[in-house]
């Protein structure tokens, strides 16, 4: 029995010593590149007729994963966002179909929600957030109850002294710079630092002069004299500038170069995270102002392309993408980080009319719809991985995959176990970064376009059923610029629309009469997945 515990403990021993001297590889840090409003056909790696040069975005192809079959959960910013963060569609949350303006709120994650990023601060990670953040967050007013409301009116009502809350501060990040919103859109054009607005408005910006840092003083801050003060005839003026709101605006906001703040505040976060913590890996969550309108490059991006002020845009989210990827290197730690680039949903109606018209450049192409449509060109996007060592370069995977499904994904990579409660729509799909030869991972995808509830839809393998009637946002039959687009529903009577993406790419014959067993197939695993609160299989 001695000489038994004797070789227990030797054995103990070796097996330490052996373990301790075998260094183990540190987890990946994670940088998670989040374009706003880019399209599948607006990069030259998804689509070779682009106008717009995207080197630095098709060198993450070139050394990483390019999905083609990559979807937002949403048709719009708001709810993907959040389903994003969470792993979780939206549509199953109360007002989960929201699209925030201004300081609208309150956060659609509820308290105690496990979140990307807290799960990722649980496991070692330091965690910033740079840029826009659009899932809501609590302003207050000088009494200290939460500002509801849209507008102009509730940005006034603010006590900018309160602490904000709600934000990525509440959800998982350790730090913050960014909006509440869309940075260059929605009535409060100030910068929030973790959950203040250090420098807060001062004076009532009007649109399109906002590009131009014209700004009204503070005295005159009520808007009575606005039309008076300015003369909008002088006022820049495009065809893709048409959605900025007059708004309270910081003397510190920038509208032609917020994208270049946002940069510059994440590679001081990189820089100052390798100097102090060098050994500890990071979660960068880069969440970008382009391409959203108003688009404003700044003055240095003006006429770098040969498509208009859009496609300077994009060529200008290039640039920041290319120097993310430089600031990786030269910190020596691009080797061990994970970059993602993707998407919030598809192009805005009013850039791709235009780019299709003024430079024949197509930011869907080639799918029929573009944002809030439930057709693929409102979301299906760019999903580029890099993740050297790991994911093979210049490789294609064509698994279905949506944006919920980076929490799981990333929760596999480093080892932490999702609760039943967490990330019900998320599913791993490591085996599919590995290039392993798998079946399809998802038994389905699930979307939501502009109506929330009103408009899902579901995909299983070639088959896609829309439960409902029209785009599932945009109007095509009265909308001047869509309406050369339109296109007749070959079933008009039906409740819904199916479409065989296999046959029919474009969603141009809808097959609802014509397959009635495969609409009641996936009416009813729509219907499941909404009475069961998930469509990750549950472990229990």
């Amino acid at each position: 029995m001695q000489r038994l515990l004797l070789l227990l403990m030797l054995l103990a021993w070796v097996s330490h010593g052996i373990a301790a001297d075998v260094p183990r590889t540190p987890p990946p840090s994670i940088v998670l590149i989040l374009a706003d409003d880019l399209g599948y056909g607006d990069v030259r790696c998804y689509n070779d007729q682009s106008k717009v040069p995207t080197p630095h975005i098709d060198r993450l192809a070139r050394e990483g994963m390019r999905f083609t079959d990559a979807h937002s959960p949403s048709t719009v910013c708001t709810p993907t966002r959040y389903s994003l963060m969470t792993g979780q569609m939206a549509f199953r949350v109360p007002n989960g179909g929201t699209v925030f303006t201004g300081v609208g709120g309150p956060s659609l994650i509820a308290p105690g929600r496990l979140t990307l990023p807290a799960m990722l601060r649980d496991n070692g990670y330091a965690t910033a957030c740079v840029g826009k953040w659009h899932v809501g967050m609590t302003f207050f007013d000088k009494e200290g109850q939460p500002v509801r409301g849209d507008g102009v009116e509730a940005v006034r009502r603010v006590d900018f002294s309160r602490r904000i809350a709600g934000g990525p501060v509440d959800h998982g990040f350790q730090s913050f710079f960014g909006t509440a919103c869309c940075p260059t859109t929605d009535w409060l054009y100030a910068f929030i630092e973790n959950d203040r607005v250090p420098v807060p408005p001062t004076g009532l910006g009007e649109p399109n002069a906002l590009a131009s840092g014209v700004v009204l003083p503070a005295a005159s801050a009520d808007g009575s004299r606005l039309n008076g003060l300015l003369d909008k005839s002088k006022l820049p003026k495009h065809p893709y500038a048409n959605d900025c709101r007059a708004g309270l605006i910081a003397p510190d906001f920038p509208m032609e170069e917020v994208d270049l703040v946002f940069l510059k505040k994440s590679r001081e976060f990189l820089e100052q995270h390798v100097r102090q913590s060098p050994s500890k890996p990071f979660f960068l969550f880069h969440s970008a102002q382009a391409v959203h309108l108003p688009s404003f490059a700044a003055p240095k991006f003006h006429g770098k392309t040969k498509a208009g002020p859009h496609g300077d845009f994009i060529h200008q989210l290039d640039h920041v993408v290319g120097e993310l990827l430089a600031t990786l290197e030269q910190l020596g730690v691009a080797d061990n980080t994970i970059v993602l680039f993707t998407s919030d949903n598809g192009p805005e109606t009013t850039s791709v009319i235009h780019m299709r018209a003024d430079h024949g450049h197509d930011g869907a192409r080639p799918w029929r719809g573009v944002k809030r449509d439930s057709w693929e060109g409102g979301h299906r996007l760019p999903f580029l991985v890099r993740w050297p060592g790991k994911v093979k370069a210049g490789t294609t995977s064509a698994q279905l995959t949506s944006l919920t499904d980076v929490m799981a994904t990333v929760a596999a990579i480093i080892g932490a176990k999702l609760l039943d409660n967490a990330a019900e729509d998320s599913f791993n799909m490591l085996p599919a970064w590995r290039g392993e030869d798998h079946a399809s991972i998802r038994p389905y995808l699930l979307q939501q376009a502009f109506g929330g509830q009103r408009t899902l839809s579901i995909r299983r393998g070639d088959w896609k059923y829309l439960d409902h009637t029209g785009s599932g946002g945009n109007r095509y039959d009265n909308n001047p610029g869509l309406k050369p687009f339109h296109l007749s529903d070959t079933a008009p009577d039906a409740p819904g629309q199916l479409y065989n993406l296999v046959t029919d790419p474009g969603e141009t014959k809808n097959l609802y009469d014509a397959r009635p067993e495969i609409v009641a197939e996936l009416k009813a695993l729509l219907d499941q997945s909404k009475a069961n609160g998930r469509s990750r299989p549950s472990q229990h």
